[in-house]
């Protein structure tokens, strides 16, 4: 299996590894039966993503787009990252193999997954605004 460049340097020098400790948003997603398990911390101060943590126990293509998908919302609205996509997280990383896919739909949910759990926290219902982050299509679970 033959990875990118921008693949193996975000595995080996992930960028916004850790925890935030004041976080606002957190989403986990991904499950431990197909060892793909992703957790988003989100520092949101007036409708910017100020701040982005992650914590990924998976293969090397699962903390690659944990990272690159981090790079993509920091500094940037929560519309902008509403929009972030799993293909965006794909071109993001000049590709990935297709056993791998599944990685980058992780990614794209777990940023989802803590938006929702900031609009929660603001008291607002998530799910006209995020949609139904549902479960990980390649786990089948």
């Amino acid at each position: 299996m033959l990875y990118s460049d921008k693949v193996m340097e975000h595995f080996t020098n992930p960028h916004n590894v850790g925890e935030l400790p004041d976080a606002n948003g957190v989403g986990e997603v991904g499950n431990a039966k197909c060892g793909d398990i992703m957790k988003m911390y989100l520092k949101i101060e007036g409708g910017t993503i100020t701040d982005v943590k992650f914590k990924t126990f998976g293969c090397g293509a699962a903390i690659a787009t944990s990272s690159i998908a981090t790079d993509m919302i920091k500094g940037k609205s929560i519309e902008d990252a509403l929009k972030l996509t799993n293909k965006a997280v794909v071109e993001a990383l000049d590709g990935l193999p297709p056993a791998k896919i599944h990685c980058s739909v992780l990614a794209e949910q777990a940023v989802k997954a803590a938006l929702a759990d900031y609009y929660n926290r603001q008291g607002i219902d998530p799910t006209p605004i995020v949609g139904d982050i549902g479960e990980c299509e390649a786990c089948h679970v």
